[in-house]
């Protein structure tokens, strides 16, 4: 780790620090290549006065790493993964038991979109987060959970949740991204009983949910067998199940039936699903 004397940090202006405290005390000197990374690695040891300063110290540190050419990859990945599901703060989410549809989202290609945007990419998690709770949240489902480019939502309703979905690859199919971006997201779901814990779901549905959004190409929606079964008597018109087999999904035992969702509007060409 950089070390920085008590008379050589006398001598540095606070523009060189990251985060001054309400008692005046310097912390995270950025004024050069190697306690910039000192201080990547050290900014969520920081005590911070509070949110706001929090988030100015890390523009700042951002900014630092760009001057001197660092593409703080892990950094910007820790920062997101520390906000967990939107509203957390607030009042608790009434989660649904029993039966239930599960929906999985993330991004494709979301490191490469952090390699080009570097600090910007906060900006853009940001819209896509608010793309996905408002659409889910407008069909009544609730966010379970948000980490990193991750997106989970559960609803008490099949229909709800497929529709929910549609909207979101339509949304992001014909959305203007800053920087002529392309940002695509995949999307799995699927339906059964996980149980109920404190303010998340575990148990085997969560990671078949998990596996097969994982298994989903950007603009896709893979859904399972049993998804299509709960459907059954309630298909939006225009909506039509596309077979893709019969797949094994790392970590479940059994097959898993999977159909891709074909509508007027969505992306109908992808390769195989990524269960290899």
């Amino acid at each position: 780790m950089a070390t920085l004397g008590s008379a050589q940090r006398a001598k540095l202006p606070d523009s060189a620090f990251a985060y001054v405290d309400a008692q005046g005390k310097r912390r995270l000197p950025i004024y050069d290549e190697s306690h910039v990374r000192n201080a990547l690695a050290r900014f969520n040891q920081v005590a911070f006065d509070d949110e706001q300063a929090r988030d100015r110290a890390r523009t700042r540190l951002l900014k630092a790493a760009k001057k001197y050419g660092i593409v703080p990859v892990g950094f910007i990945s820790g920062q997101l993964q520390s906000v967990r599901a939107l509203g957390r703060a607030g009042e608790p989410v009434q989660l649904p038991s029993g039966f239930v549809t599960m929906l999985m989202t993330d991004i494709e290609g979301s490191t490469e979109l952090v390699q080009q945007l570097e600090e910007r990419y906060r900006e853009l998690i940001d819209e896509v987060r608010t793309i996905l709770k408002n659409t889910a949240t407008k069909a009544d489902g609730r966010v379970v959970e948000t980490r990193a480019d991750e997106f989970f939502a559960v609803f008490e309703s099949p229909v709800a949740a497929l529709n929910t979905a549609m909207l979101i690859q339509n949304e992001f199919r014909t959305r203007s991204w800053a920087d002529n971006l392309e940002v695509r997201v995949r999307v799995g779901i699927h339906c059964g009983y996980p149980t109920l814990n404190e303010a998340n779901y575990i148990g085997l549905p969560v990671h078949i949910a998990a596996r097969i959004c994982a298994a989903a190409h950007g603009g896709q929606i893979i859904v399972s067998g049993d998804t299509r079964t709960a459907l059954k008597g309630a298909i939006p018109e225009g909506v039509r199940f596309k077979s893709l087999g019969q797949h094994r999904l790392r970590g479940v035992r059994d097959e898993v039936a999977l159909f891709q969702i074909a509508a007027k509007g969505l992306v109908s060409r992808f390769p195989p699903p990524r269960t290899r």
